[in-house]
């Protein structure tokens, strides 16, 4: 094990039952996953059957596209960016940059998102893929 992992363990040791519950409903948020595996009896988890459950969540292929932050100084630009991305006329479109944080569209490619999201933070925008 590596001496980051090995730091990690040892503070996992001190842990009380409580806090280790907390930790693992926290990481269950963050990172949307679901620890409550369902198994077979006599079958332990494994080490696979993490690498099972974190495969599943790094293959999501489609992503939810939420513009977060608009600077004022750079809400034409980013107006630019939002209306050919979205396809929707000049008003829909100020509305999403004026109402910040708003879903600008639903169901995209992992590429499209990323593509968007570049475009945007480079403006000086945020956006957040889900």
């Amino acid at each position: 094990m590596t001496e980051k992992l090995n730091a990690i363990v040892e503070q996992l040791k001190t842990l009380t039952l409580l806090e280790a519950a907390d930790l693992v409903t926290e990481i269950e948020k963050v990172f949307g996953v679901d620890t409550t595996v369902s198994m077979a009896p006599g079958n332990w988890a494994t080490p696979t059957a993490a690498v099972a459950v974190v495969e599943e969540v790094e293959q999501k292929t489609s992503f939810d596209i939420v513009l977060q932050e608009v600077p004022a100084d750079k809400k034409i630009a980013i107006l630019k960016v939002v209306r050919n991305f979205t396809g929707l006329g000049l008003k829909e479109s100020k509305e999403i940059v004026d109402n910040v944080p708003k879903l600008l569209k639903e169901g995209v490619s992992k590429e499209e998102a990323e593509k968007v999201k570049k475009e945007i933070e480079e403006i000086g925008g945020k956006v957040a893929m889900n």
